[in-house]
C-alpha cells in the first residue's frame, strides 16, 4: 500500500506521533525564520521611501547582534537544564517517566523559539553583509527584528516559569496522569480504536501474520488496516494488546480469508501495526497506569520513604479508572467491521494501577488503608466487570496486607477500612 493511500486520520497520527520529537520542532522554526525573512524582501517594496530611509542598517544590525550572542548562550543553558532534568527525573521517580517528560510540549517549543531566533539572526547578519539588504531600506527587517525579540522575551518569562516546577514530583505525577486520562478517554470514546471487540478464540480456518520483530506493539492504524482488510477482501483479528510484547514470527494478527496478494496483506498488517523496543503512551492508557504505579513504589523504598507519594498516586489512579466503560456494551456499529481488536481487561487495569503498590507497600498501614478505600470505592462502580474485578482483587491485597502487617491492632484498623462485603 502506497503512502498516498493512507487514510486522514492514519495520516494525521503519523504527523502527531512526529511533532512531538525536538527536533521537528527546531526544523520548524528554523524553516520560519527563512521564510519571514523571505518576506521582508515582498514587503520591503511596499513600503514608501520616506518610511524605509527612516532608520538605517544599523539600528537592525544592533538588534541582530544582541540575538546572534544572547541565543547561544541561552540555548546551551536550557539544554543543560532540559539533560539534568531528564536524568534526575528518571533516577528519582522510574526511568518510564523521561520519554513523557522529552516530549514536554513548553519545553521543546522554547528550545525550538533560541534556536530559531539565532539562525534568523545568523541569516540576516549574512544578508545584510552581501548586500541584499541596504543601509538605507532597512526599516521592515528592524521591526521584524523587534518582533523576534519580543517572542524571544515572551519564551524566556515562559520557559523560567516552567522551570520552577518541571521535574518536580507533583508536576511529574500531573504529566502522567493528564497523558493517561487523555488516552484513557480517546480509547473509552472509540470503544476497540472502532473495531469489533473481540473476545473469543481464534476463528477457525485462520491463518496468522507473523511479527518481522521482536518488541513491543506500540501503535496501530486501524483505519489504514481496515481498508487492507477490504482492499484484499479479508478479516483481521489482532490477539495483541498495544503494549504487548511480540516476539519475532509470533501471530501479529490473524487473518479471515484468502487474498489474492498474501505477501502484500503481510507487509501491510506489519508496516501498519508497529513495533520498538520500548512501550509508548499512545493508544496505551495501560502504560500510563504502570507507570505511575512505578512512581508510587520507588516512593515506598527503603531510600525514599515517602509513603504520601504512594497515597497521591493511588487517588490519581482511582480517579482514572472511575472513568471505565465496558468496550464491549456500546450499542453504536463499529466503524472498522473488517478489524477485530481485544477490548481492556477491567482485571488487568487494576493490577497495572495498584498491583505495583500493594505487593511494595504491604506493610505501609496508611497505604493499604487508603488502597481499601479506593477498591471500596471501585466496588460501587457501574460497570459491573470491574465493580467484580475490585472485588476479588481488592480481597487479595487485603490477605497480603494482613500476613505482612505484624502488630494486631493495625491489622484491625486496616480491615475496619475494608469494604463491607471483603469484611464479611
Amino acid at each position: 500500500m502506497e503512502f498516498l493511500k493512507l487514510l486522514p486520520k492514519t495520516i494525521l497520527g503519523s504527523i502527531r506521533k512526529y511533532t512531538r520529537k525536538l527536533w521537528v520542532r527546531v526544523a520548524l522554526m528554523g524553516l520560519f525564520a527563512f521564510v519571514a525573512l523571505g518576506l521582508t524582501q515582498l514587503i520591503e517594496p511596499l513600503v514608501s521611501e520616506d518610511m524605509a530611509t527612516r532608520l538605517p542598517g544599523s539600528s537592525a544590525d544592533r538588534l541582530l547582534n544582541v540575538i546572534a550572542n544572547a541565543m547561544l548562550a541561552v540555548t546551551t543553558f536550557s539544554l543543560t537544564v532540559m539533560v539534568s532534568v531528564y536524568q534526575s527525573s528518571s533516577t528519582q521517580w522510574t526511568p518510564r517517566v523521561h520519554q513523557l517528560i522529552m516530549q514536554d510540549a513548553v519545553t521543546q517549543n522554547t528550545l525550538a523559539a533560541f534556536i530559531g531566533a539565532y539562525v534568523y539572526a545568523l541569516v540576516a547578519i549574512v544578508l545584510r553583509e552581501i548586500g541584499v539588504y541596504v543601509d538605507d531600506r532597512a526599516l521592515v527587517l528592524f521591526w521584524l527584528t523587534v518582533l523576534v525579540l519580543a517572542f524571544v522575551v515572551w519564551s524566556l518569562i515562559r520557559w523560567t516559569l516552567h522551570l520552577q516546577t518541571l521535574g518536580s514530583l507533583i508536576d511529574t505525577t500531573r504529566q502522567v496522569e493528564d497523558i493517561t486520562r487523555q488516552q484513557f478517554e480517546e480509547r473509552l470514546d472509540t470503544p476497540c480504536l472502532g473495531a469489533c471487540p473481540w473476545t473469543g478464540e481464534v476463528p477457525d480456518k485462520a491463518w496468522c501474520v507473523p511479527a518481522s520483530d521482536s518488541g513491543y506493539l506500540q501503535y496501530l492504524y486501524p483505519e489504514a488496516l481496515q481498508q487492507a482488510a477490504c482492499d484484499h477482501d479479508v478479516t483481521l483479528y489482532m490477539p495483541c494488546s498495544i503494549g504487548s510484547f511480540v516476539f519475532v514470527n509470533e501471530p501479529l494478527a490473524w487473518v479471515v480469508g484468502e487474498p489474492e496478494d498474501r505477501d502484500a496483506l503481510i507487509e501491510d498488517v506489519q508496516r501498519l501495526a508497529e513495533t520498538g523496543d520500548v512501550r509508548t503512551y499512545d493508544q496505551d492508557p495501560r502504560f500510563g497506569l504502570l507507570v505511575m504505579s512505578e512512581i508510587g513504589s520507588k516512593a515506598l523504598s527503603p531510600g525514599v520513604n515517602d509513603p504520601g507519594t504512594a497515597i497521591d498516586v493511588l487517588n490519581r489512579s482511582a480517579r482514572i479508572l472511575s472513568l471505565y466503560k465496558d468496550e464491549t456494551a456500546s450499542d453504536a456499529d463499529p466503524v472498522h467491521d473488517r478489524l477485530h481488536i481485544r477490548p481492556l481487561d477491567p482485571r488487568d487495569l487494576i493490577i497495572d494501577a495498584f498491583g505495583g503498590i500493594a505487593r511494595d507497600g504491604a506493610s505501609e498501614v496508611e497505604v493499604q488503608q487508603r488502597l481499601q478505600r479506593v477498591m471500596a470505592g471501585l466496588m460501587h462502580h457501574p460497570d459491573s466487570g470491574l465493580s467484580e474485578a475490585a472485588r476479588d482483587l481488592g480481597g487479595e491485597f487485603l490477605e497480603r496486607a494482613q500476613e505482612a502487617i505484624a502488630w494486631a491492632p493495625d491489622r484491625e484498623r486496616l480491615v475496619a477500612k475494608a469494604a463491607k462485603r471483603l469484611r464479611d
